[in-house]
This record gives structure tokens, C-alpha cells and sequence, in this order.
């Protein structure tokens, strides 16, 4: 516990770390002057180290053990807590091998991570080794740094947490000014060309134009196609007024065409 940490922390600083060690001794014959003034000690030093402790509690832990001593309350500290910190342990350790780093993630957090939970573990009394730090480190990269991996396997490399962080660092910067990202590629050299519109209808137009050379080639919209009427049973001829035929195939008109042809006159229906 980082509480009991700090704790030995200062009473190593004034001399009365022995005090969670050793239990209370029994009070010795006043006769014996020299072990009477060990116990004298031990017991004002207890009394010291009791009040410090007490005063780091929260108020509920300070009602239950108020009335114990330093050695016998920090015996039952240490048998109620143990059992979460195993439980703080496991739950660390599964966190660290969970631990998986995603392909848009910075390297520099999460290593920062990863070192959390070990560091964590050390505070734990489960520490990892320096070498077993960087191989889960490297294990639980993205694929972008494969080849990181393949290059410091093969030289050999023995690096810190924080050489590694400083390494992978550097790598990913280096990548990041290699690789552009496929949205910032130079628009102007790969826009879509838009798709040609349907060919128009090419006419020539007949003569010269400015009287040199033949007609320019001109785009001109095609013309509808009329449609064919098609004749009706009960429809009359506009000629003869029967039913049955148009009147470019009435008898009657055919024939006064003929005649007109054999006379030189124009041929067609002549408005009135």
C-alpha cells in the first residue's frame, strides 16, 4: 500500500521504523536500569508512531484502533488490506495483459499507459523486469511498427521503459512525415474528369465561310422525327371526300398530277 510506503518513509527518517517490526515487549524489573530504559523508549516511540498513523486515517479507521498500539495496529492493517491489494494485483496484471495498442492511438500515451500498470504492480511488491517491460511493450503494438520490432529484435537492443518510449517517439514522427494520409494527396493531379456530354449531331454546312475552305463543322441539335399518321378506317379524303386512303393516294389527284407534269406546270397542291 502506497499509505504503509510513506509511513516507513518517515519513521526511517526519525529512527523508529523498528516500531511496526518489533511487537511491545514486556515491562522489565525497574533493577535492570538498562533494559527498563529500552522499554521506556520503545513504549514513547510507540506512542509516537500510534499518533502519526492515526492522523493519516480517515475517522472511521480512527475510531476502531485508537486504543491499539503501533505494532498491534499495523499487524491488523495489514491482515484486513492484504486481501484487497491481491485483488488490486490481479486486476492490475489483467489490465496489463489486455493492453492493445489501436492503429489510430499516439505511441506516447500508450506507453504512458502501459507503464502505469507496471509501475504499479512494483508498488505492489510484484515488480516486472526491465526486459519483460519492453517485451510486453512491444508485443502489444499496432502493425505500423513491425518493423521497429523486427530491427530491435535484430540488433539486440536491452532498452529501458523510458529509452523505449524515447525510440518509439521518434520512429512515429518519422512515419508521420513519410506517409501522407490518402485525403491530402494533391487534389489538382487527381480530380475526377467529369464525363463527356452526348455527342451532338455534326452538320456541315454547305458553301465557304469567309470564302476560304470548306464549311466549319457545326453542332446542331438533332431534329424530331415526324411521326407517321397512320390512316383511319372512317377518315375522308381530303380530294375526292371518300374513306378508305389518304389524299396522296386518291386516283383523282394522282391523275390531275400527271397531268400537270405532262404540261410543265409545278406539281403539288396549290393553296387557295
Amino acid at each position: 500500500m502506497d499509505w504503509y510506503r510513506n509511513l516507513r518513509i518517515v519513521l526511517k527518517q526519525e529512527k523508529r521504523a523498528y516500531i511496526l517490526d518489533d511487537p511491545i515487549p514486556d515491562e522489565p524489573n525497574e533493577e535492570d536500569e538498562e533494559a527498563y530504559n529500552e522499554w521506556t523508549k520503545y513504549m514513547e516511540d510507540s506512542v509516537q508512531v500510534s499518533c502519526l498513523m492515526l492522523a493519516s486515517m480517515t475517522p472511521d479507521l480512527q475510531k476502531e484502533y485508537e486504543l491499539h498500539g503501533a505494532y498491534d495496529m499495523i499487524t491488523q492493517l495489514r491482515e484486513t488490506f492484504q486481501q484487497q491489494a491481491r485483488v488490486e494485483r490481479f486486476e492490475t496484471v489483467r489490465a496489463l495483459h489486455a493492453c492493445r495498442m489501436e492503429e489510430s492511438q499516439s505511441v506516447s500515451s500508450y506507453v504512458l499507459k502501459m507503464k502505469s500498470h507496471i509501475d504499479r504492480l512494483e508498488r505492489l511488491n510484484c515488480p516486472v523486469s526491465k526486459e519483460l517491460a519492453t517485451d510486453l511493450i512491444l508485443n502489444s503494438l499496432s502493425k505500423r511498427f513491425d518493423n521497429f520490432v523486427m530491427n530491435y529484435n535484430m540488433n539486440g537492443w536491452n532498452k529501458s521503459i523510458n529509452e523505449l518510449h524515447s525510440m518509439l517517439k521518434t520512429t512515429e514522427t518519422a512515419m508521420g512525415k513519410n506517409v501522407l494520409p490518402v485525403l491530402t494527396i494533391d487534389e489538382g493531379k487527381n480530380k475526377k474528369r467529369p464525363h463527356p456530354a452526348p455527342k451532338a449531331i455534326v452538320a456541315k454546312r454547305k458553301g465557304h465561310v469567309g470564302g476560304k475552305g470548306k464549311g466549319k463543322v457545326r453542332a446542331e441539335p438533332p431534329k424530331p422525327k415526324e411521326k407517321k399518321q397512320k390512316v383511319a378506317a372512317n377518315d375522308p379524303c381530303f380530294k375526292c371526300g371518300e374513306i378508305g386512303h389518304w389524299m396522296r393516294n386518291c386516283p383523282i389527284y394522282l391523275k390531275e398530277l400527271k397531268e400537270k407534269r405532262d404540261a410543265g406546270q409545278p406539281s403539288g397542291v396549290q393553296k387557295k
